[in-house]
């Protein structure tokens, strides 16, 4: 018998045996190093981080000598050790000249193990990467695939700009290729290149298209993904690739019109990973086109009806069919269907189809909110998740679907929910409440009832922002000032340690408008004494904060103007006893005002009435060198509240205001105690000014803010200040000069003209009108105009009665250019014998620089 008949060759097999000879002699002349799994499972076994070092340290050791004696038999092995160490963080960074080593190896696990650690070990920051360019354009051209997929894979994790441009032809002659696994690893190269090297996007485009005619699904859904990146970097490849609209339209439907195909099946949904890729392109090329949206939405209408719902592999492609709808041009009904799909997944039992259902109703609520508005029950019913981010977007969703017809339900549910919520959400959540019933409350009542509801039910957690709009509407609605003030002491009496700034706002309230607390409209029986006994325990209570009682320590003061002198003793005694206090605010507080009650007894009514509507005002402030000056833009005041709102136009003659700076009308709210500085010190007013913000809230502050926290800080400073002017007269550099500016219908004007020392062109003119008749003048208003070279501030009057025979003083700052002389118009109005008396003229008979 012939041994060649079965296949042996004689010559061939003794070059084998040989070479497994000298293999195994080999092997039996170098030691046999440890096994992978002998390594994993020492270290495993260490007690002690420091047992680990020490196992990890030997091998790294013996691992280097095999390096140094270029030990070829075992350096792959060695390697898949070095990787498996580097994996657990310790350095092995002295294998990667060894790596590049395994790569030129013919082996294919060589190969194999060298690719991985070559992608683990090597990045574009290192020499060594462009030692395996060359590898890897060797290995590109390959005649086995699995060569040619370990060279795509590492080309496309470790490729650096240089090695993309110099193998991107490679790359792109692959995705020709035959082979579909080739194909499909060349498609992920390129994506992963484009990331790189965006302008090499168009070697590119003509295999790319291509891909989209592929059977194989693999090929097909990273072709997909190939050309979403495209899409999306390029707008000129985006209009490109909107011709392939039908092709991917045809694919999908096919997808879901096919039968069961087991090798694509999951969950009973054929390949639902190419659904999603195809969608999400579909999406892109369909947004903000309406030929493009024509064309996809029947199968969208498709996907969105037939997908079963009882997995989440369908609940996936549903996702994001309702994503494409909303982002493409599609037809309202088809957007109306996304949304119901929104509205079944919050049905759904799994919390994450929860919380990606609310995300995404948030982001399409002001694409159609009609249609969302259907599902406002459900959502509602989220706001009871045990889950907090369901509950957080439940909140941000709730306020965005109140409007004007649905805020009184709306209001309930979300005030319920206030109630009793978690502390995290209640800073946030009576902030929102507070500007949605700002902007759509249907009555002044309804509002403010809700902002009461705000302060009880959030406790200690709410903003100061709440408490500025709740004062501010207070102030602004006299109406409604009985009231409130009722329901203020209502609440008032029981423990409201927790609801700081319902004492707040209480004690506020009740210290501006006691008396309308003790008059009959208000319903509740009470004393002058019962008011003072709870404000002794408010004030001597340790669960209040300092704050609080700096509140209620101010509303006391004021009280003392509302009541009869009877109970002025005894609001005096608990004044004083606060000039001892261990705080220092506190007890300054106690301090100057008590001397209210003593030697400047006389200030006291002045400095502590009534304020008056704020109005709505847009500030617009610059500041140069340190001087503030501002300008105030009146808007939306309605007639009672600002009965000449158009003063200041007539003023200076008509509308055409465009050479004159008006001063703004008088604002006790902020000036009331700050006249005093100026008029009684001769110091700057040191007027807090608030940047202008288009939020609703900044309005609050901008116009509460000041009225309550400076009317408590301030009224110190100008007492402060008044006691200093006692003492010392306000210096000037030459004697006051006086002149009659208006002398008409029993209305007598005097301006006194005083120079400031330290501002050289700043003139303090102080104001001084008569009543020379037998009749009482009420609503006194005076305004005055000046042109636009000089800045002139008006501090508030001290009054706006001037009774018989009585006198009514405000104060003037104008800053004048140098060596001109003072021009002004002034305007007066005030009620006499019911009828309103309104009159204006020119003043030009200023000296020039009257201090000289």
């Amino acid at each position: 018998m012939n041994p060649s008949d079965h296949g042996f060759n004689p010559a061939f097999n003794m070059a084998v045996i040989k070479e497994v000879i000298n293999d195994a002699l080999e092997r039996v002349r170098t030691p046999t190093p440890m096994r992978l799994r002998d390594l994993i499972r020492q270290i495993r076994a260490a007690r002690t981080a420091a047992e680990e070092r020490a196992v990890i340290n030997k091998e790294c050791a013996y691992i280097r000598s095999t390096f140094r004696e270029e030990d070829s038999v075992w350096r792959c092995r060695n390697i898949a050790k070095l990787l498996y160490i580097h994996m657990l963080g310790y350095p092995a960074h002295f294998g990667q000249l060894e790596c590049l080593k395994l790569i030129a190896s013919p082996r294919f696990t060589d190969k194999r193990i060298g690719y991985l650690g070559a992608m683990l070990l090597l990045d574009e920051r290192q020499d060594v990467h462009l030692l395996i360019t060359n590898c890897l354009k060797n290995d590109l051209n390959s005649s086995t695939q699995f060569v040619v997929g370990l060279a795509l894979c590492t080309l496309g994790a470790i490729a650096s700009p240089e090695m993309s441009r110099d193998l991107a032809g490679e790359v792109e002659r692959l995705m020709k290729s035959p082979n579909a696994y080739v194909r499909k690893k060349a498609a992920l190269c390129a994506y992963r290149i484009i990331l790189k090297v965006p302008e090499l996007m168009e070697i590119f485009l003509p295999a790319t298209r291509s891909l989209l005619s592929e059977k194989n699904h693999g090929v097909l859904i990273t072709g997909v993904s190939l050309i979403t990146e495209m899409c999306e970097n390029s707008v000129d490849t985006l209009q490109h690739f909107k011709k392939i609209v039908p092709n991917l339209v045809r694919i999908l439907k096919n997808l879901i019109l096919a039968g069961y195909s087991p090798e694509h099946d999951v969950s009973g949904v054929s390949d639902p990973f190419l659904q999603v890729k195809i969608l999400r392109l579909l999406r892109i090329l369909g947004k903000n086109d309406v030929e493009a949206s024509e064309a996809m939405n029947d199968i969208l209408a498709q996907v969105a009806t037939n997908t079963e719902t009882s997995k989440n592999v369908g609940n996936t492609i549903l996702y994001e069919t309702v994503l494409s709808i909303m982002d493409i041009r599609s037809e309202s009904g088809l957007r109306v269907l996304a949304i119901n799909i929104l509205g079944r997944f919050l049905l759904n039992n799994d919390k994450n189809i929860r919380y990606v259902a609310l995300n995404t109703l948030l982001k399409t609520v002001h694409v159609d909110t009609s249609a969302v508005q259907r599902h406002r029950t459900t959502i509602l019913e989220c706001l009871k998740d045990p889950d907090v981010s369901i509950r957080r977007r439940a909140l941000e969703l709730s306020f965005a679907l109140i409007n004007s017809s649905n805020i009184r339900a709306m209001m309930k549910e979300l005030l319920l929910f206030l109630e009793k919520t978690d502390p995290e959400f209640k800073e946030m959540a009576s902030s929102s409440i507070v500007l949605a019933a700002e902007k759509y409350a249907p009555n002044i009542k309804w509002h403010l009832d809700t902002l009461l509801a705000v302060l009880v039910a959030a406790g200690n957690y709410v903003r100061d922002d709440v408490v500025s709009c709740v004062i501010q509407l207070m102030v602004a609605t006299p109406s409604q000032q009985t009231y409130m003030v009722s329901q203020f002491w209502s609440a008032l009496e029981s423990d409201t340690s927790d609801r700081q700034p319902l004492t707040q706002v209480a004690t506020w309230c009740i210290g501006e408008f006691g008396d309308l607390l003790l008059s009959p409209e208000s319903g509740i029986q009470i004393t002058e004494g019962d008011v003072i006994s709870v404000y002794h325990r408010l004030l001597t209570s340790p669960q209040n904060t300092a704050i609080t009682k700096q509140y209620a320590l101010t509303s006391l003061t004021k009280l003392s103007t509302r009541f009869q002198q009877t109970e002025t003793s005894k609001i005096r005694e608990l004044i004083e006893s606060f000039g001892s206090h261990v705080q220092m605010e506190l007890q300054q507080r106690g301090v100057e005002y008590s001397q209210l009650f003593g030697k400047y007894s006389y200030l006291r009514s002045g400095l502590l009435e009534r304020m008056p509507p704020l109005e709505i005002q847009k500030s617009n402030i610059s500041t140069h060198n340190g001087n503030v000056s501002q300008e105030i833009e009146e808007e939306d005041i309605s007639p009672q509240e600002n009965p000449n709102s158009n003063a200041l136009l007539v003023l200076l003659g008509g509308e055409s205001g465009e050479h004159d700076v008006v001063a703004p009308p008088p604002k006790p709210s902020i000036g009331t105690n700050q006249d005093l500085l100026d008029l009684l010190g001769g110091l700057d007013s040191g007027l807090e000014i608030i940047p202008e913000n288009n939020s609703s809230d900044a309005k609050v502050i901008n116009e509460s803010s000041i009225a309550v926290q400076n009317n408590n800080n301030n009224i110190i400073n100008s007492i402060n200040s008044t006691t200093n002017y006692l003492d010392d007269a306000l210096p000037v550099t030459s004697k006051p000069i006086e002149t009659t500016v208006y002398d008409k219908g029993g209305l007598k004007i005097d301006f006194t003209l005083q120079k400031i020392p330290d501002a050289q062109n700043t003139t303090v003119v102080n104001v001084s009108a008569y009543n020379v008749t037998s009749e009482a003048f009420t609503e006194f208003l005076f305004q005055a105009a000046v042109p636009k070279t000089f800045q002139l501030q008006l501090l508030p009057p001290s009054g706006t009665v001037i009774p018989e025979g009585g006198v009514v003083t405000q104060i003037l700052r104008v800053t004048t250019p140098n060596k001109v002389a003072l021009r002004m118009r002034i305007r007066v109005s005030y009620n006499c014998n019911g009828a309103t008396i309104t009159d204006q003229t020119e003043v030009n008979n200023f000296p020039v620089e009257p201090w000289q």
